[in-house]
């Protein structure tokens, strides 16, 4: 489970330097580059969420 945490941080940083390097599409009226920020922004903090509730789920069987 740690390993797919790990490679899910990995695509941000990946697709920041290789296909979002870019001013000109835009997305709801900003740049690519600032939708492609704030919506990792806001994914990780899902993902920490739902890797919170997982790991209390898993202490509370224990």
């Amino acid at each position: 489970m740690k390993k797919w945490i790990a490679l899910l941080t990995i695509i941000p940083a990946i697709g920041s330097l290789t296909v979002i390097n870019k001013i000109e599409p835009y997305v709801l009226g900003v740049p690519f580059i600032v939708f492609w920020s704030t919506a990792w922004l806001i994914l990780t903090s899902v993902f920490l969420f739902i890797c919170n509730a997982i790991y209390d789920k898993q202490g509370e069987k224990q």
